[in-house]
């Protein structure tokens, strides 16, 4: 199979860049320190490291005034990496010697003091919460409480909203690196489809998906999906984490999933709805909700209009349903961020009465006005009788309204 494939230049490295300076000379600082999560991460990675390096995840990059960044890996591996990508011919954007080891608190304290910052104000990638997954800062404490020891006349502060700010409106560069991603992301729903019918387990498709995004070449995809005639669960298929056998679908079942691909570090979200025969009428009721939902969110999904308004307007398409959603509605990507709320109605489930503490999500980020360029997965959901729906695609802003990059999926899908 013979496929283009986009990539990224060094006039993207350079703007990238300069978003940093212009970055740390907003926030009056003379560093800034960008942790990245430790490689093989699976979902909603943190990493701005990649963002900086345009390489192996899993580092530590800090810009010190105007010298070139400096990049902290953890052992040799990154460094064995970037020998050979260069004897490929691949364009890398770190120089060797701008490359160490020493992803822990001591070559982080080594940098700064090379460049005299022991008493400079730093700004910090990594101290603030990074949601949904991380809503707590995920700087190690470790790491961190050594380099407040030994750099006691530093001053740190966290930069975590101004780096949102100055990265969420992607590049014509970002863009067909996106769109790339969410032709992945397609290409897995028709996959899954096409593999869907009574009598075939889950596992097989989630082969069929799993198998299409490695063909295109995207790396890490990976994958939420529940089936059965009705339920309220989302998350991983039990037996990803349970010694027991994949489900094996039923005529009357739903399929339901979330197909993440990550393509040059730019992620898209696919939802996947699949009727296997009829279904319950529930679940007919709840997939028109969704999709009111949806086209509610597309209306609201324009310049001029804040985060908060979009969730709103998808939002009140359940509330005048009377229906609710298990996961959010939507929510930004690349990087993520503002996140629609979500979890008030598992009370409505009388056995989730017998938990000691259920949670509720407000949204989040809500004040983030839109503006061209920015990512969004609009995966609008809604649970009728018990039953839950969900479909969408990945959708970005534009100049003159919004762009559905895999519009496929905005619909429920019939085997």
């Amino acid at each position: 199979m013979t496929i283009n494939v986009p990539a990224y230049s060094l006039a993207e490295r350079d703007r990238r860049w300069a978003l940093a300076r212009e970055l740390m000379e907003a926030e009056g600082i003379d560093a800034l320190i960008a942790y990245g999560e430790h490689e093989c991460a699976d979902l909603a990675p943190f990493a701005p490291d990649t963002y900086f390096t345009n390489d192996r995840p899993g580092s530590i990059v800090i810009f010190c005034r105007d010298a070139d960044p400096i990049e902290l890996v953890w052992s040799n591996l990154p460094i064995q990496d970037h020998i050979e990508a260069t004897k490929r011919g691949d364009q890398m954007w770190f120089e060797p010697r701008n490359i160490r080891v020493g992803r822990n608190a001591t070559g982080v304290i080594e940098v700064l003091r090379e460049h005299r910052l022991e008493n400079a104000a730093v700004g910090v990638l990594g101290l603030d919460p990074f949601p949904p997954f991380h809503i707590l800062p995920i700087m190690p404490h470790a790491l961190w409480s050594q380099v407040l020891a030994d750099l006691p006349e530093a001053t740190f502060k966290a930069v975590g909203m101004s780096y949102l700010f100055a990265t969420i409106c992607q590049s014509e560069e970002e863009l067909a690196v996106i769109r790339y991603s969410a032709d992945s992301g397609e290409a897995m729903a028709r996959a899954m489809l096409e593999a869907t019918a009574p009598g075939v387990d889950e596992a097989e498709i989630f082969t069929a998906g799993m198998s299409a995004a490695f063909r295109r070449g995207t790396a890490a995809p990976q994958m939420l999906l529940w089936s059965g005639p009705g339920f309220v669960s989302w998350g991983s298929p039990a037996w990803a984490y349970r010694p027991q056998a994949p489900r094996v679908v039923q005529d009357g079942d739903v399929v339901l999933a979330e197909a993440f691909c990550r393509f040059g570090m730019k992620e898209t979200q696919t939802q996947v709805a699949i009727a296997v025969g009829d279904i319950h009428p529930d679940l007919e009721e709840a997939a028109v909700i969704a999709r009111a939902a949806y086209d509610a969110g597309l209306a609201a999904a324009q310049v001029g209009n804040s985060f908060g308004d979009l969730a709103e307007a998808m939002l009140g398409v359940l509330k005048e349903a009377d229906a609710w959603n298990i996961h959010p509605m939507v929510h930004t990507l690349n990087p993520y961020g503002p996140v629609c709320g979500f979890g008030q109605g598992l009370s409505r489930v009388p056995e989730a009465l017998e938990y000691g503490r259920l949670f509720e999500l407000p949204t989040m980020g809500g004040e983030l006005p839109l503006a061209p360029g920015m990512t969004f997965a609009f995966e609008p959901n809604a649970v009728i009788g018990g039953r839950a729906m969900n479909l969408g695609c990945t959708v970005v802003i534009g100049e003159d309204g919004p762009i559905e990059l895999n519009p496929y999926t905005a619909q429920l899908l019939r085997a």
